[in-house]
């Protein structure tokens, strides 16, 4: 053998005994907070050696800083709430179409883009909540009969400027047209008991208060605050049953248009729909798995099952405009 037969076969040979590399540092722009996606980033990095560096901001400012980079950017993974901010970001071009078999197998086709740009990675049902004192579960039944007289001075309501409301007003257009929409609207503004919230702990309180009566809000606020207070005089219903039901929304992610990393990317972004990164990821924040394979967690479970509404996401995109514009009429702050 020659000196150079040697070198070659001594090199295939500590290739072989060598350790696969892991991938380069993966970066993550990020919506959500340090101690909701750190956990998931951790038994990732854990599994596979791949480190990951995110940077968290609120939705606007991420979607703006991934445009001025362009091509430059560093980003591999968009991480953002609510599918009207996805559609957003993938109107924007700052996301990658893909074409996925693990993430098709996982989530269903209303939770995902339909050109592969983005996926639901957990869901929350913006529902009703009421006071358990003031108000007995029968005489509930739908988010549009809360527009009905006996409510008035009664309803505690988000602001309009919150994208999960312009989200849950888009599905309304979809499924009753713009005209009837305005009028439940309308119907909503005239029962209020007082200015729009903030944020929706601050409605919930309020409910618990006395306050008001009844109001919207996402699952994982009251899963949050229940949390911290345990004798809460508030509870969740289930609108819609005997029609579209509940308005269930989500937190997602996709691949950055410019990814230095693309197919890493896309692979944390494959496990980050299975079953075992989908507890993590949804359980920490007290929201629903997309996966449907998976169960929440026993906190989530004990609020009870629903029927949710069918809808693809993508409608709260694509009418999110509309609902702005439609919202500013009836007078929704």
């Amino acid at each position: 053998m020659s000196i150079r037969q040697s070198l070659f076969a001594a090199l295939s040979l500590s290739a072989l005994a060598a350790p696969a590399l892991a991938a380069d540092e993966l970066v993550v722009y990020s919506a959500r907070i340090d101690e909701l996606i750190k956990p998931v980033f951790d038994a990732y990095t854990a599994k596979t050696g791949t480190p990951i560096k995110f940077i968290t901001d609120k939705e606007a400012p991420l979607l703006a800083r991934l445009k001025a980079e362009g091509a430059n950017t560093p980003a591999d993974l968009l991480i953002t709430v609510d599918a009207g901010n996805l559609w957003q970001a993938e109107q924007e071009g700052v996301l990658k179409p893909l074409k996925s078999s693990v993430i098709e197998a996982n989530i269903p086709a209303q939770y995902r883009s339909s050109t592969g740009a983005w996926t639901g990675l957990s869901l929350r049902a913006r529902t009703i909540f009421y006071s358990t004192e003031r108000v007995k579960p029968e005489e509930l039944s739908t988010y549009e009969a809360l527009a009905d007289s006996n409510w008035e001075g009664r309803l505690c309501l988000r602001t309009s400027k919150k994208v999960y409301n312009q989200s849950l007003t888009a599905t309304l257009i979809e499924a009753h047209g713009a005209a009837k929409t305005e009028t439940i609207i309308k119907g909503w503004m005239n029962n209020l008991a007082t200015d729009v919230f903030a944020d929706d702990t601050a409605l919930l309180q309020a409910i618990d208060a006395g306050q008001c009566d009844v109001g919207m809000a996402n699952t994982y606020y009251y899963g949050r605050l229940h949390k911290q207070q345990p004798s809460l005089k508030v509870k969740p219903f289930w609108p819609n049953q005997a029609d579209r039901g509940v308005h269930v929304n989500m937190s997602g992610a996709g691949v950055t248009a410019h990814a230095p990393h693309a197919a890493e990317a896309q692979k944390l972004l494959e496990w980050m729909t299975s079953a075992e990164a989908q507890s993590l990821f949804a359980d920490v924040n007290q929201e629903y798995p997309a996966n449907p394979a998976v169960k929440p967690s026993a906190e989530v479970a004990a609020w009870g099952s629903f029927k949710a509404d069918s809808v693809p996401m993508e409608v709260a995109g694509k009418r999110q405009a509309e609902a702005t514009m439609l919202m500013d009429r009836a007078g929704w702050n």
